[in-house]
């Protein structure tokens, strides 16, 4: 198993992508830590990924709930081998709707939240290690009333592309993994009762003719955070099916 007793810390781990990618680690014999803002979520997370698998409750935008963070992963772990910085969130606001309360609450869970968790991490990190956050292809195709989403993972190519010249030498590698559409929960239950329709329109998008599975981007963060990739440095992937080159 590739990540045998590796220490792995996601973030937004408790649902969804989060969730998937916290599993593929799992299955692959890493010691495995969610986060996730809601304890009883994170519960319930941990009742179906198992035993090598903690949870700690954190909002990534607050800076105190990091701190208290990783001084668990140290005193506890002592280092991390792997850091997949996926919690994040998303709001529809087109130009003209947008509240400076909404612009707030998105840039500091995605940006600042992102920045602070990276930076937190990397005291714990030594030559070998492996960052991947994650993205969106909404970064460079933002859809309707998606701009503000966009322009944070925007952001996060921009920061990754410095943070690898800011740590040259460190051994520790970032990379940025941005999904396409995947067939959630979470993207259901935001189209309601459009909800089959909207992943028919959006599997038509696609080269390969379907959404993605998020069993799918587990996968290919854990390609990134593996050693299959240790000539793999400052790069965006997409895992979208194709639809960003179309």
């Amino acid at each position: 198993m590739e990540f045998k007793n590796k220490v792995v810390l996601v973030s937004g781990g408790s649902s969804g992508l989060g969730f998937a990618i916290a599993k593929e680690f799992a299955t692959q014999g890493a010691c495995v830590v969610i986060t996730g803002r809601r304890q009883e979520r994170l519960d319930q997370a941990l009742t179906i990924l198992g035993n090598n698998v903690e949870a700690f409750a954190a909002d990534v935008s607050r800076p105190t709930d990091l701190a208290s963070l990783f001084s668990h992963m140290k005193a506890t772990h002592g280092h991390i081998d792997v850091l997949v910085a996926n919690a994040g969130m998303g709001e529809i606001a087109p130009l003209g709707t947008i509240t400076e309360a909404g612009f707030d609450r998105v840039f500091e869970t995605n940006v600042k939240g992102v920045t602070f968790t990276v930076q937190g991490a990397l005291p714990l990190m030594n030559k070998g290690a492996s960052i991947v956050i994650i993205g969106s292809t909404a970064s460079i195709s933002p859809g309707p009333g998606l701009g503000l989403y966009g322009a944070t993972k925007a952001a996060l190519r921009a920061l990754v592309r410095s943070w690898i010249l800011d740590i040259k030498g460190s051994g520790v590698r970032i990379n940025m993994l941005s999904p396409g559409p995947v067939d959630t929960q979470s993207l259901r239950n935001m189209a309601g009762d459009h909800a089959e329709q909207l992943i028919q329109s959006l599997s038509e998008k696609s080269t390969i003719g379907r959404v993605g599975e998020a069993r799918e981007i587990g996968k290919a963060v854990a390609f990134l955070a593996s050693d299959a990739s240790s000539y793999i440095n400052g790069i965006e992937l997409f895992a979208d099916g194709g639809a960003s080159q179309v």
